[in-house]
């Protein structure tokens, strides 16, 4: 299972270009089950999440964002301010954190049912907010893009590059 598990996030990679089909309802639905499931400080589930898929909501999208690579669909991932957990010593809140392991989630998810994501957070957030009526108390963290790779889709160059582990792990501190 581990062997599995590290080919799907080895082989995984942003897809920018996609075959244009629509993605059938009951993958959607797979794609978010599997970020309901994911976890979040103290279990809050502060994550809110749009499904644009609509042509509307598609046009909505290339106003928000450059980086839609005209997928046929995406998922808006906010978090609630007022519903995520807060450090006591500090005040920081957890939403950016559990929105970013939501949204990891259903990457993941996605590409082990052949759908190809790119997460996106070059976006504008007033527009966002504008656009799909996004409440005060929630916060746009990321767009997932997603849909079914073309077939000469391929990955970022550098996609394969990665530091040495030396650089990026210590276990005496820092």
């Amino acid at each position: 299972m581990y062997e599995d598990f590290m080919r799907l996030t080895a082989d995984r990679y942003s897809v920018r270009k996609f075959d244009g089909r629509a993605l059938e309802p009951e993958v959607i639905e797979k794609i978010l089950r599997a970020g309901q499931l994911a976890p979040t400080a103290c279990n809050r589930q502060p994550q809110r999440i749009a499904v644009i898929n609509s042509p509307e909501g598609l046009e909505k999208l290339h106003r928000c964002t450059e980086c839609h690579f005209n997928a046929p669909a995406a998922l808006l991932v906010c978090h609630d301010r007022e519903a995520c957990w807060k450090r006591g010593c500090d005040g920081k809140p957890s939403g950016d954190i559990d929105a970013a392991i939501v949204t990891t989630h259903m990457m993941l998810a996605a590409s082990a049912l052949g759908v190809g994501t790119t997460w996106v957070m070059h976006f504008i957030p007033e527009a966002v907010r504008q656009e799909f009526a996004v409440p005060e108390r929630l916060e746009p963290t990321a767009l997932l893009v997603m849909g079914y790779p073309a077939p000469d889709a391929a990955p970022y160059p550098g996609h394969l590059e990665r530091k040495p582990i030396e650089q990026v792990i210590s276990n005496n501190g820092f």
